[in-house]
């Protein structure tokens, strides 16, 4: 959150100040000793390492790529297939959910061409037989539309951004009706397209997959396929950012506003055993699951690259009620957030088109802020981007210090060329965000002299030599 960077910025003259007083007293202030230990300077065996740089300036060229002008005919063509609801026409050229798949794959193919073929674009089919919920109310062929783009030293790690193609009207079964979908979920289908157009350019040491997804209106079906092919092959889901509304700034609530967006972040794992439980209880974590180091994440970068933008964090895993296509990757155990616009506007999604006493309905283009998707487009790529440059995050992340003056943290190397080391974070066990941090080095354990365990938590980063960072660890 903003709040933390101004913090990071006030203490130097702060310290300053306290350096001052010290001299003019002779005797060290309070605080200044507070400051100290939660800096972790009072050490005389840790000698201080160089951290590398904080921002990767490669990310800021990505952000001021991302087009406004792009995404809004984008978002106009998708509106314009009429619906892409689930069920509807898959023969035609110009309407139907048919028509927007093989445009968007098209995008895919023609976004593989100009990048010299980074991307590996295919259709992802599977069948869904009538009756199996009353929104399939026929045989019909979910098909998603994806564009793997291969890692160059960990493939097999994957960073996935969605957005749904399907749309819908008031009547969820209403398969040939006007749904032309223009924010649900054009825009957030609009934004993969152009994550794929920069990104393409570029090499990662991990993989990024661009996902169109069907069906959500139905039952969130596509991504459930994906989710299970996922599983099945075996990835390494580093993060799902699943983009779902990423175009209103004008809310039901009469609130015009555009420099705040919800990330949405279940806060432990829905696989999770009956054993983690037990510990969760005795150790705490109990809002530290890999999806919630992933929504913070999400605000850290847009802190880091995305001038008077801000990251709400929604501790839930969605609108209360409600679904988004992460939730499949989260039922498979697969960290996953959802990205979406602050203030909703309810008579422009799942409403025939429409005015009625006075007020416009639906979800047209008109209702979208071009601007706007372009930001939260920029949140998304710089993620990306930071995550697959970033090493693989630690793994057997373990901590120490019950009834110690300090806090030990062990792991695992991680192995690459371009691994500069690891930064170790802590926080209150209030604080919603991490408050503190340490670069300390290519080592694989750490002792945090004078910080107590019992006050804090922890978690621990890769760090490449750029510095980009791996989602942080919770031991």
């Amino acid at each position: 959150m903003k709040l933390i960077s101004h913090l990071a910025i006030s203490l130097p003259p702060l310290l300053m100040l306290f350096s001052c007083a010290n001299r003019i007293t002779g005797k060290p202030p309070a605080t200044s000793l507070v400051i100290d230990a939660i800096q972790n300077k009072a050490t005389s065996s840790q000698s201080l390492v160089v951290p590398p740089p904080s921002r990767d300036p490669r990310i800021d060229v990505i952000v001021a790529a991302v087009s406004p002008t792009r995404l809004e005919a984008d978002i106009r063509t998708l509106a314009g297939f009429g619906t892409r609801h689930t069920l509807s026409d898959t023969l035609s050229n110009t309407r139907g959910i048919g028509a927007a798949r093989r445009w968007i794959k098209a995008e895919f193919d023609r976004i593989d061409r100009a990048s010299g073929n980074q991307l590996e674009v295919f259709y992802h089919r599977n069948m869904v037989k009538e009756g199996t919920n009353q929104r399939i109310t026929k045989d019909v062929e979910i098909v998603n539309v994806v564009a793997v783009q291969r890692g160059s030293s960990y493939p097999d790690q994957y960073i996935i951004m969605s957005g749904d193609i399907d749309s819908r009207a008031s009547d969820p079964n209403d398969y040939s009706g006007d749904a032309p979908g223009a924010n649900d979920n054009a825009s957030g289908m609009a934004g993969v397209l152009e994550a794929a157009r920069i990104l393409s350019k570029y090499t990662f040491t991990s993989s990024i997959v661009y996902a169109g997804l069907s069906g959500e209106e139905q039952g969130l079906f596509g991504g459930q396929f994906l989710a299970r092919t996922g599983r099945e092959a075996g990835w390494e889901v580093i993060g799902v950012l699943n983009n779902d509304m990423i175009g209103t700034i004008e809310g039901i609530d009469g609130i015009i506003e555009n420099t705040t967006f919800r990330v949405f972040s279940e806060p432990t794992p829905a696989t999770e055993t009956d054993q983690e439980r037990r510990r969760r209880r005795s150790t705490g974590g109990e809002v530290d699951g890999p999806s919630r180091q992933l929504a913070r994440y999400v605000d850290r970068i847009t802190d880091l690259y995305i001038p008077n933008l801000d990251a709400i964090m929604i501790y839930r895993l969605d609108r209360f009620g409600r679904g988004g296509h992460h939730r499949p990757f989260n039922d498979l155990g697969f960290p996953g957030v959802r990205i979406m616009e602050t203030h909703e506007n309810y008579n422009r999604q799942h409403q025939d088109v429409r005015v009625e006493n006075g007020i416009a309905y639906g979800d047209v283009v008109e209702g979208v802020n071009f601007d706007y998707t372009a930001l939260l487009t920029a949140v998304n790529v710089a993620t990306l981007a930071a995550l697959a440059w970033a090493p693989p995050a630690p793994t057997n992340v373990r901590i120490q210090g019950a009834s110690r003056p300090s806090t030990s943290i062990s792991w695992d190397p991680v192995a690459g060329d371009n691994l500069a080391g690891y930064r170790i974070y802590w926080r209150d066990t209030t604080a919603p965000q991490w408050q503190h941090n340490r670069f300390v080095g290519n080592v694989t354990e750490y002792t945090l002299k004078n910080i107590i365990i019992d006050n804090y938590l922890f978690g621990v980063a890769s760090v490449s030599k750029e510095g980009n960072e791996s989602v942080v660890v919770f031991p």
